[in-house]
């Protein structure tokens, strides 16, 4: 299960995995055959992440699929401006997205997930989920944030079941959001399909090599 396939990362994401050979069930607010998929493996659900439809969205790929092996909480929401001067409804509006629509994601196929004995769950986080790298990056930090706890909570309350759950958390990637939000070039951005890579051997890995937390940088930074 892949959200916010649509476009960028997400179908990044479909992309690498169709053809990887893996069946596919794809969220999106409206529904499309994205290009480069196998129609014939390929799932399509009508998902926004604001109004919810998780556990509705599981039992639709379970008929159709019968089982489930990794969710791919890729949906996301960049509102560019800083803590102070921010208004609740901002901060409401990305914690919606970031925070609250993948943990109803991640609850609802939780069992599907445990049932499979390897169950994957990729977080799309962010850098900003590591530091807070501007003043106008500072709201998106605080979800972010939360969506990096999220993953380690999936992966404390799923382990003994055999989840393994990852923040991934990339900088600045090839995609509109962050094209919205910076001058950079598109060559000094992380592609989208090189991140997709990254999404599929993590989910590739056995139950002992887990990661629960994997940065990818397009720049220099002190740390990450």
């Amino acid at each position: 299960m892949i959200s916010g396939a649509s476009r960028g990362i997400g179908q990044a994401v479909a992309r690498r995995l169709s053809k990887d050979g893996w069946a596919l069930s794809l969220g999106m607010r409206e529904p499309a055959m994205p290009h480069g998929v196998d129609p014939e493996r390929t799932h399509l659900f009508a998902y926004d992440a604001v109004a919810g439809g998780e556990a509705a969205w599981v039992d639709e790929a379970m008929t159709r699929f019968d089982r489930m092996d990794a969710v791919v909480a890729n949906a996301g929401l960049m509102i560019p401006k800083s803590v102070i001067e921010a208004d609740d409804e901002d901060l409401d509006a990305m914690l919606a997205v970031n925070v609250k629509a993948p943990r109803r994601l991640a609850k609802a196929a939780f069992g599907p997930l445990a049932a499979c004995g390897r169950g994957r769950v990729i977080i799309l986080a962010s850098l900003s989920g590591k530091r807070v790298k501007s003043d106008r990056s500072g709201l998106y930090s605080m979800t972010k944030f939360a969506a990096v706890a999220l993953a380690h909570g999936i992966r404390q309350a799923g382990f003994d079941r055999g989840i393994r759950a990852t923040a991934v958390c990339p900088g600045f990637v090839d995609t509109d959001m962050a094209r919205a939000i910076t001058d950079r070039e598109p060559a000094a951005m992380t592609d989208p399909d090189e991140l997709a890579g990254v999404i599929a051997m993590l989910i590739g890995l056995s139950n002992t090599a887990s990661v629960a937390e994997f940065a990818v940088n397009c720049q220099l930074e002190e740390q990450y």
